[in-house]
């Protein structure tokens, strides 16, 4: 049975931009945005996929900008880009990220950068560059995606892991910064969830019931439940949340 989920009119004509939105869990964001009737601009590497998207959704609704998120100048460019379509954002989703698997022993500072950069930085260098708009609108909510990796002692992809970690301390800090201005900034914490990426990658069986033993609920988390939790705190109904963690894992840490 399908859930019936939650429509919040608040969302309704806001424009919002989501960093890696073409595919997985970002995916799942603009779409559902685009259900609550928002405005939703994403950027992604992936043209193919990005396209595929904005002919599921419509255009009229939904627009990308391709954009490689290490590339700062790249990335605030492909903002105003999105801007002269959709109009200010006054929601901004930080997904975009990459759990690329590594030894500790093999990382080497060129690495350890290109993991920061691509799971941490742009973050930073989103929410300076659509604060301003938020301030001028009276007010926004700013969600930038962690990970419950480092918080379950996670091994495998340990450059990955401490990038995650740094997020909370991002979320906290910009919370204190911009809520003088009406500026919400949360973090959302996914469990292992059931990406296409992470069926292809990660997945076995074993892997699968030993996450499960971990989880207090016993079902895998499909990748709309994150989304779920993300336009909740685009909302208004969330409109005292702020400088904390939402977590979507089942239970797991």
């Amino acid at each position: 049975m399908m859930a019936a989920f939650a429509t919040y009119p608040s969302l309704a004509g806001k424009t919002v931009f989501v960093t890696g939105g073409a595919s997985g869990i970002g995916a799942e964001i603009v779409r559902a945005f685009a259900a609550q009737n928002a405005h939703v601009g994403f950027v992604d590497l992936d043209s193919n996929a990005s396209t595929a998207l904005v002919s599921e959704l419509g255009s009229d609704k939904v627009a990308f900008e391709i954009c490689d998120l290490r590339d700062i100048a790249a990335l605030k460019a492909a903002f105003k880009a999105l801007q002269a379509k959709l109009g200010t954002a006054t929601v901004l989703v930080n997904s975009a990220a990459r759990d690329d698997r590594h030894n500790w022993q093999d990382v080497t500072p060129e690495y350890f950068d290109e993991r920061m950069a691509t799971n941490l930085r742009h973050q930073f260098f989103a929410i300076q560059a659509l604060a301003q708009g938020m301030i001028d609108s009276g007010g926004g909510s700013i969600i930038n995606m962690g990970s419950n990796s480092w918080w379950e002692a996670g091994g495998g992809f340990p450059a990955y892991a401490t990038a995650k970690a740094a997020v909370h301390g991002l979320t906290r800090t910009m919370a204190r910064d911009l809520g003088p201005h009406r500026i919400r900034v949360n973090t959302v914490v996914p469990g292992w969830i059931m990406t296409e990426r992470q069926k292809t990658l990660w997945t076995s069986p074993e892997a699968l019931e030993r996450h499960r033993e971990r989880q207090c609920l016993p079902d895998l988390i499909e990748p709309v439940y994150v989304a779920r939790m993300v336009v909740f705190l685009a909302s208004d109904d969330a409109a005292m949340c702020t400088a904390n963690n939402y977590m979507v894992e089942a239970g797991s840490i």
